[in-house]
């Protein structure tokens, strides 16, 4: 086990090497930030000034290992037009995207997995056309066309809930709701298939013939195992919630690193797209990490692939 979690802590670190290269890179070709900041009418000397303010007057390669060093200290430069620490104001948006994200997930849970598992056992009943149902529609509806309809719907014309900015637990439900939209169809699908195939599975046929009660069955042995692929989309579901929420904090006017990133994008702020873009990655490798571990003491074939 302890040479399995090795690998795989290597493998997290490599990763993070090449993003952080495809990071500088890709930030650096979207224009040049002396520039746009300057403006058309800045001469030859204020542009050189400003390059060399920023730091982009040296060569890539010397960028890019500054870059790196300052990256092991979490240090990611000063925004150039907020003129903070990137840091700082990742920091001050990261509570508002965990607290969406962690909402989002926690209803997928809570919601997609029951719905999945119930669909599976109570086949083509009500309550499987139902999860069925809901399934498609969660996958083929866009989420800023559902965020849209809810607002429309308990903002403008019921009154009922905020539909802009961070406050209270109520501000929280219509944004949870849609960054979880899609998690729960997805948790729904994968629930009901991965329990149908071991339903039908031969361990749970000869747990039926001894004689064991369909509740015993169902809830002891076929859901501890049906829940190993659900552990894996799990993971991979909370990665892409801390990260996908772009959008819908756009829409609620959410004050999260999502939307932070979109605004480091548009003025072109190196640092800003840097922390940001780094932290989204640093999400995901390290939940693929974790879920990597746990699936291996859950599965323990898995430590000798």
């Amino acid at each position: 086990m302890k040479g399995f979690v090795l690998s795989r802590l290597f493998q997290a670190i490599v990763t993070m090497l090449i993003l952080s290269v495809v990071v500088f890179l890709s930030v650096r070709i979207t224009g040049d930030t002396a520039a746009y900041m300057m403006g058309p009418d800045a001469g030859r000397f204020e542009y050189e000034a400003m390059q060399k303010k920023l730091g982009l007057d040296r060569p890539l390669v010397v960028q890019y290992l500054d870059f790196l060093t300052d990256l092991v200290r979490a240090d990611f430069g000063k925004s150039h037009f907020l003129e903070r620490p990137a840091r700082d104001v990742l920091f001050e948006r990261l509570p508002a995207t965990l607290q969406l994200a962690g909402a989002a997930f926690l209803l997928s849970i809570v919601v997609g997995v029951p719905l999945g598992v119930l669909s599976a056992i109570k086949r083509d009943s009500f309550i499987d056309n139902f999860g069925k149902l809901f399934a498609t529609m969660g996958i083929a509806t866009p989420n800023f066309w559902i965020a849209i309809m809810l607002i429309m719907l308990f903002g403008a014309i019921l009154g009922w809930l905020p539909t802009y900015g961070r406050g209270g637990p109520d501000h929280l439900i219509l944004p949870a709701f849609v960054l979880g939209w899609s998690a729960m169809a997805g948790m729904v699908r994968l629930g009901r298939s991965s329990m149908l195939e071991v339903l039908d599975s031969e361990y749970v046929k000869f747990a039926r013939v001894k004689g064991l009660s369909e509740r015993l069955v169902v809830w002891k042995h076929a859901l501890k195992n049906a829940t190993i692929p659900l552990l894996t989309f799990s993971g991979l579901t909370l990665a892409g919630l801390l990260n996908g929420s772009v959008a819908v904090e756009v829409v609620f006017a959410w004050p999260g690193i999502g939307r932070l990133m979109l605004q480091g994008i548009n003025a072109r702020d190196f640092p800003i797209v840097q922390a940001t873009v780094m932290a989204s990655g640093l999400f995901y490798i390290i939940t693929a990490l974790l879920v990597d571990i746990l699936y291996a003491y859950v599965n323990p074939r898995i430590r000798y692939q």
